[in-house]
């Protein structure tokens, strides 16, 4: 066939796929009456995790698997807000990591919602301002995100989803990089990036402040100064990227979790978040750890935070596999408790099993 005979070809294609896709949009409407009539949520973790391992099973290719994987979010994006709109916050302003993750996940037909700090995130979600928030919690070179961490203890919020995104930092400035005074990022952004910023800078000040978006903001108002942040800083700024790829690790990635005012169904691929207090005497955590032992429930990750209400008392942080309704989670977090101050499910959700 001609050139001319294929690109027609596609065009029929095209036409009969708006078809089928406005004609999937229409039975998403009748769900969405069913939701609102029920007040359920309109977005459900597991059956998004559903749809994409059916899309990705179904495909023969050529087409990558991402590539679909990547259509049906946004084509699942339309879909919600075709149900309801959502209202999606993140740790702003514009340009930063957790906007970016949150577009990835949910795509371009919510409402996305910038706010100041993650404490006001979460609470936005609480006082239901917002539908779903989208958080920092962990790096895989720096370890916990304290501030998401610490916020969490405080909040009546459910993890109900996470992320993975791959993180690459560059170093933005409107001037040379001899000429770099100041450089504005996050506590954990310097961390991630501390071998290449001793190699390349000697009397620079390393200045925290509460996002990378925020950080771009300050380094494009003030001269000599630079940030640490995502190209899409330095496109929405107005600041060159003066040096590209500066983290450490090269497989540096972010973890996030999507939060809610409940928690997501069983999938069969779950993990469960918990938080709980023990004792400030010996063994007290080992007990703990032993009860999971003994139900053979395997922990992901475990992060511990002074409680700053009472000294040497201790909040941990906690990741398992299995959702909270499995038997064998109910019967080994009932038993924790035991040996527990207190102890609170986070929230059960899908567990993430590659890269946005």
């Amino acid at each position: 066939m001609s050139l001319e005979e294929l690109r027609k070809k596609i065009d029929e294609i095209d036409n009969k796929l708006v078809g089928l896709l406005n004609e999937r949009a229409e039975i998403v409407v009748e769900i969405g009456k069913i939701k609102n009539k029920a007040e359920s949520p309109a977005y459900s973790p597991d059956r998004e995790k559903q749809v994409l391992a059916k899309i990705t099973k179904a495909s023969k290719g050529p087409l990558p698997e991402k590539c679909l994987v990547a259509i049906w979010r946004e084509l699942m994006s339309g879909s919600l807000a075709l149900e309801r709109p959502l209202r999606i916050g993140f740790l702003g302003p514009g340009g930063s990591f957790s906007h970016t993750a949150a577009m990835l996940k949910f795509g371009q037909s919510v409402e996305y919602e910038p706010l100041a700090d993650i404490r006001s995130v979460l609470a936005e979600v609480s006082k239901a301002h917002c539908d779903l928030a989208l958080v920092p919690v962990e790096n895989s070179t720096g370890g916990g995100v304290i501030e998401t961490l610490d916020a969490l203890i405080d909040s009546d919020v459910k993890v109900c989803a996470e992320v993975l995104m791959a993180v690459h930092h560059n170093l933005l400035a409107n001037c040379s990089l001899d000429e770099i005074e100041k450089i504005y990022s996050k506590p954990e952004v310097f961390t991630q990036c501390r071998n290449w910023l001793s190699a390349a800078f000697k009397q620079a000040q390393t200045i925290s402040v509460a996002s990378t978006a925020k950080a771009a903001q300050m380094a494009a108002a003030e001269p000599k100064s630079a940030a640490i942040g995502s190209a899409a800083a330095a496109e929405i700024y107005g600041l060159k990227i003066v040096c590209e790829n500066i983290e450490d690790i090269t497989n540096n990635i972010t973890r996030f979790f999507v939060v809610g005012r409940e928690d997501a169904r069983r999938t069969g691929e779950d993990k469960t978040a918990i938080l709980f207090s023990t004792a400030h005497k010996a063994g007290a955590l080992a007990e703990v750890l032993n009860v999971f032992k003994k139900y053979g429930i395997n922990l992901t990750n475990i992060e511990s935070r002074p409680s700053k209400k009472m000294q040497w008392e201790y909040y941990f942080f906690v990741d398992l596999l299995g959702h909270r309704s499995d038997e064998k989670v109910q019967q080994g977090l009932e038993e924790a408790r035991k040996h527990c101050l207190a102890l609170s499910i986070l929230g059960s959700f899908p567990r993430a099993m590659e890269l946005l």
